[in-house]
């Protein structure tokens, strides 16, 4: 609970912060913003998300060599995922324009839609730097058992983001750019905060720095081949959320808004169990590279433990309140009606989806990374199996419950691999 509580704090934060650009948005006075916040922030997700093995694999690698006592490769792991997440982000800031290209048409938004995202694209982008430099610096601390720094990281750099996209947007009129403008800042706040807790914090590991064998072939073919699964594994997990998104906005600007805001409800409640995960990185992470199973073993039931207890809560919470928490979000009355229908679906969200949330910390940890692609690749083939199969009859209703069989397929499949000691 020490490492699980700071992680929930610190990711709670982020679904608060899209949920409060979308209550900016929501308030402008058109449907079109909300697609269009949706639309742009999805188009950044993916992009992170593809680059999350900077901090997923970081963090299991990490986790491990602190086990082992070698505090010459842990300092090592550092270097190498700050020098590859420079590499990517200019690679990025390089690439923007077929980048923003490629994602439009793959989504295919509206021209309102597509113009407002436009403007939101070309101002995060600048952003990249400092979130993969984050993403690698982040699973660093993790690995390392500290998850308080990340936690204050994210909250000062989201109390900024909120600070300055409400300044921005309502005091400068400056409406989607604003909320762009925003983001870019606080990112960078997040680094520098990051930047400086490292050298006053972590300054004495200096002395295990050894640079001989930094880059050496075998450490980074280690490194790449870890993280080559997790982007693939992250690839399949991408590929079902911009077609979740894309199969929303082919139906019109109203369905996208509706799902837009059902999917912060699923976003809630994974950064909640995300806490749950990162403690699970560290510690089975830990306990494995210590060969210690007693505690490995204990902390995956603790951790499941948790996690049914956080399911029934949630449950509960969408239950009674979900309605009006929509209406938070947004005052078009057309919006939150037709989300009254598809909302049986979110609530199913949290015991379909629990399982999957805590493997991946175990997964992550202990870095049995090809298991964790598989379970990806079969249960995005449930997606888009039940989708093409039911979407002429049940409509957007299809698309839910191809949704809520992909969260149940990755958990059942990896629960199969650890009973089955395939890991």
């Amino acid at each position: 609970m020490r490492l699980a509580l700071p992680s929930i704090v610190s990711n709670i934060t982020v679904p608060l912060l899209g949920m409060v650009d979308v209550a900016i948005v929501g308030h402008l006075g058109d449907a079109a913003y909300i697609g269009a916040i949706s639309v742009g922030s999805m188009i950044f997700n993916i992009i992170y998300w593809l680059f999350g093995f900077l901090r997923m694999g970081t963090s299991g690698m990490t986790s491990q060599a602190l086990g082992r006592r070698d505090l010459s490769e842990v300092t090592r792991l550092l270097v190498r995922s700050v020098a590859v997440g420079l590499a990517v982000a200019l690679a990025i800031l390089l690439l923007q324009y077929p980048i923003r290209l490629t994602a439009f048409w793959l989504i295919a938004p509206e021209a309102e839609v597509r113009s407002l995202a436009a403007d939101y694209f070309s101002i995060c982008v600048w952003g990249a730097p400092a979130m993969l430099v984050l993403y690698g610096l982040t699973g660093w601390y993790i690995g390392m058992q500290n998850t308080r720094f990340p936690m204050v990281i994210s909250i000062v750099q989201n109390v900024v983001n909120i600070m300055a996209s409400f300044f921005l947007v309502f005091a400068l009129d400056m409406g989607m750019r604003g909320v762009a403008a925003g983001t870019v800042i606080a990112q960078y706040t997040g680094l520098l905060l990051s930047l400086f807790l490292l050298f006053s914090s972590y300054g004495r590991l200096r002395k295990y720095m050894v640079t001989e064998g930094l880059f050496a072939w075998d450490k980074m073919l280690i490194f790449f081949k870890v993280n080559s699964d997790i982007f693939l594994r992250t690839v399949c997990l991408v590929a079902v959320n911009l077609y979740f998104l894309s199969a929303g906005a082919r139906q019109g600007a109203v369905l996208l808004a509706v799902n837009t805001l059902l999917m912060q409800l699923y976003i809630l409640f994974s950064y909640v169990m995300d806490g749950f995960a990162f403690a699970g990185e560290a510690l089975c992470g830990k306990y494995y590279g210590a060969s210690n199973k007693v505690l490995f073993d204990s902390t995956i039931r603790r951790l499941f433990g948790w996690g049914g207890v956080m399911a029934l809560i949630f449950t509960i919470l969408y239950m009674l309140g979900g309605q009006e928490f929509l209406k938070l979000l947004t005052d078009d009355d057309k919006v939150v009606c037709a989300a009254a229908d598809y909302f049986p679906w979110a609530i199913a969200i949290p015991f379909c989806g629990v399982a999957a949330f805590i493997w991946d910390g175990v997964y992550i940890g202990i870095t049995a990374t090809r298991k964790m692609l598989w379970s990806s690749v079969v249960s995005s083939l449930v997606f888009f199996g039940g989708w093409l199969c039911l979407y002429t009859s049940w409509g957007n209703h299809a698309l839910w419950l191809s949704f809520i069989l992909y969260l149940l397929a990755r958990g059942l499949l990896q629960t199969y691999y650890y009973c089955n000691k395939k890991l």
